[in-house]
């Protein structure tokens, strides 16, 4: 086995691959002056497992084209198998075709990725309709999720917690760590009017006093979400306020408001940021262990 780090993958692949005590390299990633992309593997992968590890940040399309390159080049340098590791991946919103013409991205991604790699392993897929990655690929995917790494988290940092779900698509995850945390649970009822515009309110009466919230969520783009529900939760007596999440998208200096909004923010290092505070490397570890 070799673990290959991609362009966004290095902060969590040489980790993984010294937990696992496997050979690490790196891709080496260049442009063009023309902006194409020039990749080469620069260890020898004939007859190995070959690890290509990807976050699929910022740059999506030039990340994709990436790993796509480097796997068709593992598999024409002789690798026996190629797997992606992805702590984030991209295109799953778009999972039918709600206006005439539109491009359904979710299987258009999902059959390029059958095409060249062997198996894939994805962190907290963010899915809607589609409830497992079976539907999607045809290869074995492994749904990985840091649940347990945020609960354990919160257990061991605050004190007296209460778990708030941002929205019902939420509702069941913050309900899982609520139960292995051993603490009380909400959701917010939300109504959107645009992705910049969203009306929320608590779906039960729930004393906050004393108190410390924690809204969980898998992902924290915009921000618009919490910050309309930090503002109803002090309204209703909270205090202090945390928002977790697994993927830290933060667009449109989302960190910077709700830090602004005096919401502590911790995230998992699927996509690197400052708010990174909870490792996944170890859900990588069990699963390339398998």
């Amino acid at each position: 086995m070799k673990i290959i780090a991609c362009s966004n993958g290095l902060h969590l692949a040489k980790n993984v691959a010294k937990k696992l005590k496997k050979p690490y390299s790196e891709l080496e990633v260049k442009h063009f002056p023309d902006n194409e992309l020039k990749v080469a593997i620069k260890t020898d992968v004939k007859k190995k497992k070959v690890i290509l590890v990807q976050s699929f940040h910022g740059d999506i399309n030039d990340q994709l084209v990436e790993a796509l390159f480097a796997a068709y080049t593992a598999k024409d340098l002789g690798a026996k198998s190629i797997t992606l590791v992805a702590s984030y991946f991209p295109y799953l919103r778009q999972d039918k075709r709600f206006k005439p013409g539109e491009s359904v991205s979710i299987e258009i991604v999902g059959k390029l990725i059958d095409r060249v790699f062997d198996e894939i392993a994805i962190i907290d897929p963010h899915l809607h309709r589609e409830k497992t990655l079976g539907h999607i690929f045809k290869i074995k995917a492994h749904r990985l999720t840091a649940n347990p790494l945020i609960a354990a988290y919160i257990k061991k940092h605050i004190k007296n917690a209460v778990i708030i779900g941002p929205d019902w698509e939420s509702y069941k995850w913050a309900e899982k760590t609520a139960d292995i945390i051993g603490c009380e649970s909400a959701i917010m009822e939300k109504k959107r009017y645009s992705a910049r515009k969203v009306e929320v309110k608590l779906n039960k009466k729930i004393d906050l006093g004393k108190r410390n919230v924690v809204i969980v969520d898998d992902i924290i783009s915009t921000g618009h979400t919490l910050l309309e529900s930090a503002k109803l939760l002090r309204k209703i007596g909270a205090k202090k306020i945390a928002a977790i999440c697994v993927h830290a998208v933060f667009v449109e200096k989302a960190y910077e408001k709700l830090k602004k909004a005096k919401v502590d923010v911790v995230s998992c290092n699927t996509i690197p940021h400052k708010s990174n505070k909870i490792d996944v490397s170890d859900l990588v570890v069990n699963a390339l262990s398998q």
